[in-house]
């Protein structure tokens, strides 16, 4: 099957990487200039429509992460009966299929049926199966409460995926209408920022409510903390109820048409969400070996059983997400998600490399271990943290957002719940858990995976830079109206605008080589 993203040659395999370099790297801003010449900078009441919508992320992480507290509080308070529990044994796998159904059932409910009305549902399910989660119980024994707690926990899956095809979609729509130069920063900081800010507070709230009630009252903790959890989406959803749809969805859904395309969009998009689907896929997969050496220091730091130091350092671990982020945010709009993504990665398996072979000497060492693990993990929210999700929003044209965003996110929850099977395996088969050889065969793997995916980073990801999103709706309605496809069915307006605007601004500039082919593929 062709594709318009597949080389053309075998020059183009090896140097075409290169030279789409030009068009991704900007280190000066462009001004963007309204019809009295003034010149558009960022302003609040741009921004903030971004901020509502992705802000329902910071939840989606903060109710993820309570969960370990949940499941920490529990052990210790019904020891083996917890840990023998059925219901609790196959939580993390029922917590995924919620999640992945989330993501895809939601991708079409974004596209096809409404935008902000998914985002609505989504947020309502959040705040309902969060307190739901907060009060379980069912009858008075305590796998009655295991039950009740993996039943909850699937539906709140279903709740967190479905925040990602329509949330981060709409905060890339609408960070879309802000000036070129600042695009990509503020939809990084919109959506998986607040991811991250959302684990940071879940580490810390737990800490706080432990320093109230202490050890005696743990069931108050872990419900409270969850209880938490529901405020935020609460107060989103306020904020949300008179947003609009963005410009560019109003123009160009499909939601009415007659026929989808979908033969044409599979033709269209096959290989590039293939690409953003195996990176995710491929990236997500070592998360769990990532959380190995984080144990190892809280083992090796805390000897005993100290729980308040223990969610102490819990909290430090996840502030190393932050910088990374925040930074890469900046990165994103000066080298392109592209560049970002494979420099990240690239040194994030470097230093993965590093830590694993000086592995033997840094254990002895505690203090340059965390600072050296603090460095890694910055370096993955960095580069593929931030990026995966912005390449899977600029990559698509705005009819298809949604669903291309919920498989490929699907696709990349997969990985990572392959990798909570793989990895235990190959420690296991090296070693086990107590051996050096174990744990460095796992992280070396880790870091073989980073390289590759910073491979099909490099080569094989569609260059992308400001002003993508316009550029790829307008491939895309000139390619279906190229295969004979009615596209005055698509918006609002009978008939899309898109390709009218595009011209109007363009007019007068040369159209260069990056145009795309819309011949019938």
């Amino acid at each position: 099957m062709a594709s318009r993203d597949l080389p053309r040659s075998l020059d183009d395999a090896l140097f075409g990487w290169a030279r789409k370099i030009p068009g991704e790297v900007s280190f000066r801003h462009a001004e963007e200039k309204d019809e009295n010449s003034e010149v558009r900078k960022v302003q609040a009441k741009n921004l903030w429509p971004a901020f509502i919508s992705g802000a329902g992320l910071f939840s989606d992480g903060y109710v993820n992460n309570s969960i370990s507290t949940v499941t920490a509080c529990l052990s210790m308070i019904y020891g083996k009966k917890y840990k023998e529990s059925l219901a609790i044994s196959n939580i993390s796998a029922i917590a995924f299929a919620g999640t992945v159904i989330g993501q895809l059932t939601f991708g079409y409910i974004s596209d096809h049926v409404a935008r902000k009305g998914g985002m609505m549902i989504a947020n309502v399910l959040l705040i309902l199966f969060t307190i739901l989660c907060a009060v379980a119980t069912w009858g008075k024994t305590p796998n009655g409460l295991f039950t009740a707690i993996t039943v909850f926990r699937f539906f709140l899956g279903i709740a967190i995926g479905a925040e990602y095809p329509t949330s981060s979609v709409i905060a890339s729509e609408f960070a879309n209408q802000l000036p070129p130069g600042y695009r990509n920063r503020y939809f990084c900081w919109f959506t998986h920022f607040a991811i991250d800010a959302g684990f940071v507070v879940s580490s810390f709230v737990p800490l706080v409510l432990l320093w109230i009630f202490s050890k005696k009252h743990l069931n108050v903790i872990w419900r409270l903390t969850l209880a938490l959890g529901a405020f935020p989406p609460l107060a989103l959803f306020f904020m949300r109820r008179k947003m609009k749809n963005s410009d560019a969805f109003e123009k160009l859904h499909m939601k009415s048409v007659k026929k989808f395309p979908l033969w044409l969009v599979v033709k269209f998009y096959w290989f590039r969400l293939t690409v953003v689907s195996l990176i995710w896929f491929v990236y997500d997969i070592p998360v769990y070996s990532f959380g190995l050496y984080s144990s190892f220091i809280l083992s090796e730091i805390l000897p005993g059983n100290n729980t308040y130091k223990a969610w102490g350092w819990n909290v430090v671990f996840n502030l190393f997400y932050l910088p990374g982020s925040f930074l890469g945010g900046y990165a994103t709009d000066y080298l392109g998600p592209r560049l970002t993504l494979f420099i990240g990665l690239t040194l994030q398996g470097i230093i993965g490399i590093g830590m694993t072979a000086g592995y033997s000497h840094l254990k002895n060492h505690i203090a340059s271990f965390v600072v050296v693990y603090g460095i890694f993990i910055t370096l993955g929210e960095f580069g593929a943290g931030n990026n995966v999700g912005l390449l899977a929003a600029k990559t698509s044209a705005t009819p298809i957002r949604g669903q291309y965003y919920g498989i490929a996110a699907a696709i990349g929850k997969l990985g990572a719940f392959v990798g909570t099977y793989i990895f235990p395996i190959i420690i296991r088969k090296n070693g086990g858990y107590s051996s050096d050889k174990g744990i460095k065969t796992a992280f070396y793997v880790a870091s073989a995976l980073c390289f590759f995916s910073a491979f099909l980073a490099l080569f094989f990801c569609p260059s992308i830079g400001q002003d993508s999103i316009e550029k790829e709706d307008i491939a895309f309605v000139e390619y279906l109206q190229a295969n004979g496809y009615d596209i005055s069915q698509m918006g609002n307006n009978g008939e899309p605008e898109v390709v009218h605007d595009y011209e109007s601004n363009t007019s007068e500039e040369k159209v260069g080589d990056d145009k795309v082919n819309t011949k019938r593929i």
